[in-house]
This record gives C-alpha cells, sequence and structure tokens, in this order.
C-alpha cells in the first residue's frame, strides 16, 4: 500500500483535513502516512486527530510522526507539501512592512512583496526536498499545496521534481457561480484555464447552453452601478464563506472580479479582494480600497485568531460524525494513480504548450487528466489575448523570483518586486528597493541564500 509523506504536517488543521479526504477512499485507507514537521508537538497533535478518526472507523492506516524529513520520504510514493517557512513570525513581516510604504496587501502570499518573499523563504526548503527525494524516492509524485504556489510549482519543476500544485479556487468559485444563477452543480460544465488565482471561466455552461449572460445581469445588477451612478450597499445576504475564511458572493462583495470581467469579458476564480493585489487598478489608495473592497479582510490577522486547538477537535468531531470527501482534489489524485479510474482535475504544472500565448516554462492552472500514468496537462489552445496579457504581468514577477532563488542574484529580488502591478502602481523604483532591502533585513533568518 502507498506510502504518503507529509512535509509541514504540524499546520493548521488543513494537513488533517487532507487526511480526513485520504480516508475516504478505499483505496488509500492502508495507507502510511509519515506526518513530518520541523516542530514535533504539532506534527504529534496532527497525528493524534488523526488516530481518533482512524480507531473510530476501524482502518488499518499507519501513522508515524518524525522531524526527519529523509525519514519521511524513504520510499514514499507521494509527498505532500503543506508548510509555510516562517510561520505567522515571517509573515507578518511580508504584509506589514509593504503596508507602511503604501502597498496594502490583503493576504500577501501570491504576488508582491509577501508572495514574493514567501516564495523566498520556501526556495531552501524545497531545494532540500528535491535532493532528498531524487535519493531516496526518485519516483514519487509531490502535490503542493503550499503558496505562492505557481511559484513553488515552477521552482520545483526545475529542480527536476514531478510535482503538481493544487489550490481550491476553481472549485469554490464555480460553486458560487452555479448558486447565483440557481443551477444545480453536478449539471454545470466549465472551462477554467491561466495561472494559479487568476484563471478565467473560458466557458460556464448547462446542457450546451451558455450561463454567462445570466451571471453578468446578476454580477452587474449587485456590483457595478446603477442607472443613478450609485452602487449597491454590501450586504451579507447570501454571503459565503470558504474553510479558508475567503469571502465569495454577497450582494457588493465581488466588485473587484465584477468590473474586471466588464473591462475583460471573463471572471476569474480568485475571490474579490485576493485577487485585487494582482492588478494595478483597486489598491492605490485607502479611498480606492475602500469602494472595491468594502469589507476589510486581512488574512494575518485570521491567522493569528485561530484557536488551533479548538479547531481541531471540531474537524475530528465532524469527520466522526460522517467521513465525506472535501472538494480538495488531493486524495482523487491519488486515489486514480491507484485504481487507475480516470479523472480531470485543476492542477498548476508546467505549461509546455497547454496554453499557447503563454510562455512555455511558467506554471499554468488548467484541466488534467489523471489515471495509473499520473498527472497529464490537456491542451487549452489560447486564451483571449487580453487575458493571456493580464496573466502575463504575473508571469514576469514570478519567473524573476524564480530566477532569484535558482541564481542566488539578489538583483532578481528586486526586478520581480518592481515588476508586480499593485507595487509599481504605488510606489517608485527607490521606494521599492528601499521596502525590499527592509525586508531582506527583517527576514535575514529565512533567507539564507541572500545575506551578505
Amino acid at each position: 500500500m502507498p506510502k504518503i509523506a507529509i512535509i509541514g504536517a504540524g499546520g493548521y488543521v488543513f494537513p488533517l483535513r487532507l487526511i480526513g479526504d485520504f480516508l475516504t477512499r478505499p483505496s488509500l485507507r492502508a495507507s502510511t502516512l509519515s506526518l513530518m514537521d520541523i516542530d514535533l508537538a504539532r506534527a504529534e497533535r496532527t497525528a493524534r486527530a488523526a488516530r481518533e478518526v482512524v480507531e473510530h472507523y476501524g482502518y488499518p492506516t499507519v501513522l508515524e510522526t518524525t522531524t526527519d524529513q529523509r525519514a519521511a520520504l524513504a520510499g514514499a510514493d507521494y509527498v505532500i507539501v503543506t508548510f509555510q517557512v516562517g510561520g505567522l513570525e515571517a509573515y507578518r513581516h511580508d504584509v506589514e512592512i509593504p503596508r507602511k510604504y503604501g502597498v496594502d496587501q490583503t493576504v500577501g502570499d501570491t504576488l508582491g512583496p509577501g508572495g514574493v518573499f514567501r516564495f523566498l523563504r520556501s526556495s531552501a526548503a524545497f531545494r532540500k526536498i528535491a535532493s532528498d527525494m531524487a535519493e531516496l524516492c526518485p519516483n514519487a509524485l509531490l502535490i503542493n499545496y503550499a503558496n505562492p504556489m505557481a511559484m513553488n510549482c515552477w521552482y520545483l519543476y526545475r529542480l527536476g521534481v514531478k510535482t503538481v500544485g493544487l489550490c481550491h479556487s476553481v472549485q469554490g468559485t464555480s460553486r458560487m457561480l452555479a448558486d447565483m444563477v440557481g443551477v444545480p452543480y453536478d449539471e454545470v460544465s466549465f472551462l477554467s484555464a491561466g495561472i494559479n488565482h487568476q484563471a478565467w471561466f473560458l466557458k460556464f455552461e448547462r446542457n450546451g447552453c451558455d450561463l454567462y449572460p445570466q451571471l453578468r445581469e446578476t454580477l452587474f445588477r449587485h456590483n457595478m452601478p446603477g442607472p443613478d451612478g450609485t452602487v449597491p450597499a454590501p450586504s451579507v445576504k447570501g454571503l459565503h464563506t470558504s474553510n479558508h475564511g475567503d469571502i465569495y458572493q454577497g450582494n457588493g462583495f465581488e466588485r473587484t472580479r465584477t468590473n474586471i470581467m466588464a473591462a475583460f469579458g471573463y471572471f476569474h476564480t480568485e475571490s474579490s479582494h485576493h485577487g485585487s493585489e494582482y492588478v494595478p487598478y483597486f489598491r492605490k489608495n485607502a479611498r480606492m480600497v475602500k469602494q472595491f473592497v468594502p469589507y476589510r479582510w486581512d488574512y494575518y490577522e485570521i491567522c493569528s485568531a485561530h484557536d488551533e486547538e479548538e479547531q481541531t477537535r471540531k474537524v475530528v468531531a465532524q469527520f466522526k460524525q460522517a467521513l465525506v470527501p472535501s472538494v480538495e482534489y488531493g486524495s482523487l489524485i491519488l486515489d486514480s494513480i491507484e485504481t487507475g479510474q480516470p479523472r480531470v482535475v485543476y492542477g498548476n504544472v508546467e505549461n509546455r504548450g497547454a496554453i499557447a500565448n503563454l510562455p512555455a516554462d511558467c506554471c499554468v492552472e488548467v484541466p488534467c487528466l489523471v489515471d495509473r500514468q499520473g498527472v497529464r496537462a490537456t491542451v487549452v489552445g489560447s486564451l483571449p489575448p487580453q487575458l493571456a496579457a493580464i496573466n502575463q504581468n504575473a508571469v514576469n514577477v514570478q519567473r524573476l523570483a524564480v530566477e532569484a532563488a535558482l541564481t542566488g542574484d539578489r538583483e532578481h529580488i528586486y526586478h520581480a518586486v518592481m515588476l508586480d502591478p499593485l507595487t509599481s502602481a504605488v510606489l517608485t523604483l527607490g521606494q521599492i528597493r528601499a521596502m525590499v532591502d527592509e525586508m531582506l533585513s527583517a527576514e535575514a533568518q529565512w533567507l539564507p541564500d541572500f545575506q551578505g
């Protein structure tokens, strides 16, 4: 039976939720789960909770904990990455230092100064994982759940690791859109493609009928100025909140994405507050932020307020009451590889022609076929040129950050942040260099490759 190594298994709730997903698949119940974390107590907390669920159902799952990454990886068939290097201490610098300079990131884990620095902190850890996997489990598939998704995956396959990155934004947003037009989700078909957190719903249909006219009418009515020029006041009616606290739907809560759709023609996959970070149009100053993102949502503050023990108890109770799979794709991929049942999931993979008008070596999020042969991207073709152009702006940042990690060239860190659409809309080149210098100093202990 398969061995699954979870690197960063002591994280807040999410590794436990993944284990719950694995237990819903008969093909995975006899697996050995090796839970690795640099903090053994945190890995043990996850293991204790998982054992309680395993024992409740009488499954033969083996759970082991370790701080030794090599022990976890030895003989692994699958490697799941869920870590955040530096934790909340480093994350605070990612958001607070840029905010002091005027770059207000609501999350700061995907693009911009926060995303670049989160990636750079992770690069040394990924390099060690790649080296250990080449020696100890060269045929294993690495499933990355850590942000910034595109930079991490791009770096991993440059290091020679067989990688797919998984996110929940396609699943979450597609369900939201189905709900908006009152169509049961199992009757919806769609095609999404682009890059992580900025993929585009190219098709959204029911029985071959285009649902975009209904989506546009609903979204415009709730999020765009009316004939009198006023924008609908925010309302929590119909508000959806994901497991990660993301705000979806609700009148007035999708102004960012609706404005992007009005300008460029298509709806994208990441929530309005988070998606507002990746373009230069919505966060130039506090007044503008309030106009387009009326509900203040700060992911660092949410993470800082987590009650980990209480939430773990709640998840265990839920699992013992009914063990049902979440919307995450991880267990589906492992089950398809183990059983041969073909499935299509949305994964972050090396482009290599999947999207014709994005660079061949960048990381794209596209439909992927999964079966015993592994994960293979499907060919989407060309995106509408305006969508590819928006994606390309983010790809430029990702490329320079990855080059910084591969070469150790500190100048590429400045280049990456200088190319960020939001940062460049707010700061001068000199201000960007000063901000990056301050972040390098504050996060020095997690950036060994860029000191001196």
